[in-house]
């Protein structure tokens, strides 16, 4: 109930009821109003500060479940990282190399994609650092996915080929050899027969009587035959491709012709004893990209690996070239 006001009127010495105006009426109405509002702010900014909503609880409880699953994608993430850069080493180091082809630059597998504001749409988002660098991942990651399909494609071709390249390759004794006692001198630093120095013997000398059969070791065609009375005497060159070589010297007969495509296991010359050559016998040479390597390292499609330990023990007896 509303209490009434009195004052003390002097001239009538009595109490008279206190009269208030309508206009300060209004105005503690609106202070109080004023007051009221004021406080339920205050109530309001306190409350919220130290008190989740609800909403905010539910919207709090989802982000932390966000963040674990971007969390285990990032593991993930991690893992086929991991995955593919072994599939990647193993092309480079395993794959091209058994078909000789030249590996992938780095570059380009590394390769990036778009500019700096690719990722910008996303800042507006909750957790936007979390996302854009994941966003950064799956990109970066799906294009070295598609680089490396590409490349096993370009390998897959390689592959087909193999067969090809296979029977391209030298891979046998260039005469036949099964008592395995025709090697007179290896690949390596031998006495010279005419200098009577130690010189580097380039190829490896196969003893046999003149007219010995001569074979291919590996499909090619010829690129050169040559006739003299010095040096190498008689000799025939194969080129098999993919930078190989052979060559067969102090031959008394060349079967071929230059240009010829022949096959492995063709004869193509007969052993002889032209040129500088101090015995009937076959100097045979396997070049990659024109540099003699060894050829004994080259009969692995006619020796088991006990015949192969033979040949070898009987090559390093000789100290002596033949040419």
């Amino acid at each position: 109930m509303h209490k009434e006001k009195y004052k003390f009127n002097p001239d009538s010495l009595s109490f008279v009821k206190k009269r208030t105006s309508r206009s300060k009426r209004v105005w503690r109405f609106v202070t109080y109003l004023l007051f009221s509002i004021v406080i339920s702010v205050i109530y309001y900014i306190i409350f919220s500060s130290f008190f989740d909503t609800p909403s905010e609880r539910g919207l709090r409880r989802e982000n932390q479940k966000l963040a674990e699953k971007f969390e285990q994608f990032s593991s993930k993430f991690d893992h086929i990282t991991l995955v593919l850069q072994d599939i990647q080493q193993r092309d480079i180091n395993i794959y091209r190399t058994i078909f000789e082809a030249e590996p992938m630059p780095a570059s380009i597998r590394q390769a990036g994609a778009g500019g700096v504001d690719r990722y910008t749409y996303l800042e507006d988002l909750s957790n936007s650092e979390i996302v854009m660098e994941t966003a950064k991942r799956i990109d970066n990651l799906s294009r070295q996915v598609y680089i490396q399909s590409k490349s096993f494609d370009e390998i897959l071709e390689l592959a087909k080929k193999k067969d090809e390249m296979a029977e391209k390759v030298p891979s046998i004794q260039p005469i036949a050899n099964k008592e395995l006692h025709r090697i007179a001198s290896p690949f390596g630093v031998r006495m010279h027969p005419f200098y009577k120095v130690l010189k580097m013997h380039t190829g490896v000398d196969f003893v046999a009587p003149s007219g010995t059969a001569v074979f291919a070791t590996g499909a090619g065609v010829v690129s050169d035959v040559i006739h003299s009375s010095r040096g190498y005497g008689n000799t025939i060159i194969l080129d098999h491709g993919n930078g190989y070589q052979t060559l067969y010297a102090h031959l008394s007969n060349t079967m071929v012709r230059r240009g010829q495509k022949v096959k492995r296991g063709e004869v193509i010359g007969l052993v002889g004893n032209t040129g500088m050559s101090v015995a009937p016998h076959l100097h045979y040479e396997v070049r990659k990209d024109y540099e003699p390597i060894n050829p004994i390292n080259f009969f692995f499609n006619e020796l088991t690996p006990l015949e192969y330990e033979r040949i070898i023990e009987l090559a390093a007896q000789s100290g002596q070239s033949l040419d």
